[in-house]
């Protein structure tokens, strides 16, 4: 007698966001991506629609990394000197969708660049690739609100992802996001119940929650991966269950974790095994969109988001 499979139904909906704004949409990007719109858990494709894969978008700063590993130095070569170089490269060689620009020289203590500067790279960016962007801030909170603001108005009409927003600074930049058309981060610390209210605070100012991507932050394979796959799939969960304020897509700073712990740093084919384990784990907690650096990290995980969906 074969036994019934059993069904879970769901009241709960994750928001669509869209990234990037092509010309019929008033921006210049070739394509846009959408991440989000499960109606199950994750993969459960007999349980309910999961309209969009997850996406993977390749790292690009500003200024040349000074503490990456020489294993992933090694990939990009001399482009990391120049951020259009390192862009080209992504897009060019790697086939790159979507780019993660973090302006890390704008940190007092990494050059100190002007909101001026930083508009000008993310203005001569938007003109040399046509990919969707991500737009990170340093870190540092003051220097955020002065250049975020700037390079959510050179990116006017572009839609951009931009972060991240923050318990304790967020004003700022939500009202940038608002005024110029993107999406925003919204950063919380392995907390579903400050994610939950910082999306509410967000709300608030008048950014929909459509229009929000939770940072749950993260940790490596070994380094607190577990705790953080808890929290994402609490926080599913609860959207899944019809709380609306957590029903949001995930993204997930796979590379910037995964690179700086030690065993990452053994050789650069453990590096790799280390990010792209780290990306397949937080895959099945619910991530939408992951942040990586390594291209061959990057091609494993491709490959198996490709399987998981030819099943």
């Amino acid at each position: 007698m074969a036994i019934p499979l059993m069904l879970e139904k769901w009241s709960g909906q994750i928001n669509v966001v869209t990234i990037g704004a092509t010309k019929e949409e008033g921006g210049s990007r070739s394509h846009a991506i959408k991440i989000g719109g499960e109606q199950a858990l994750p993969y459960l494709f007999q349980e309910g629609a999961v309209p969009y894969k997850p996406q993977i978008a390749f790292e690009v700063w500003d200024i040349a990394p000074s503490e990456w590993p020489q294993e992933l130095v090694k990939a990009y070569g001399n482009a990391l000197n120049d951020p259009f170089a390192w862009a080209e490269k992504c897009i060019k060689e790697y086939k790159a969708k979507i780019l993660c620009v973090r302006l890390q020289g704008s940190h007092p203590d990494f050059g100190n660049r002007t909101s001026d500067q930083e508009a000008k790279i993310i203005e001569q960016l938007l003109k040399k690739v046509d990919v969707p962007l991500i737009i990170l801030g340093c870190g540092d909170d003051a220097k955020d609100n002065q250049v975020l603001p700037a390079c959510c108005e050179t990116a006017k009409g572009e839609r951009c992802l931009v972060g991240s927003a923050v318990q304790d600074n967020y004003k700022t930049i939500v009202a940038s996001v608002l005024a110029d058309g993107h999406n925003i981060i919204a950063e919380s610390p392995i907390d579903i119940n400050i994610a939950k209210q910082l999306n509410i605070l967000i709300s608030d100012m008048g950014l929909p929650l459509e229009r929000i991507v939770i940072n749950p932050t993260i940790g490596a394979l070994g380094y607190g991966l577990e705790y953080a796959y808890s929290i994402m799939e609490r926080a599913r969960l609860a959207a899944l269950s019809g709380d609306k304020t957590v029903a949001n897509p995930f993204i997930c700073f796979v590379g910037q974790e995964a690179w700086r712990v030690k065993e990452a740093k053994v050789s650069s084919e453990q590096g790799i095994i280390w990010e792209a384990i780290t990306a397949t784990a937080l895959l099945q907690a619910g991530a939408d969109l992951l942040v990586m650096r390594h291209p061959k990290a990057i091609e494993k995980v491709n490959k198996y988001i490709d399987d998981l969906f030819r099943r």
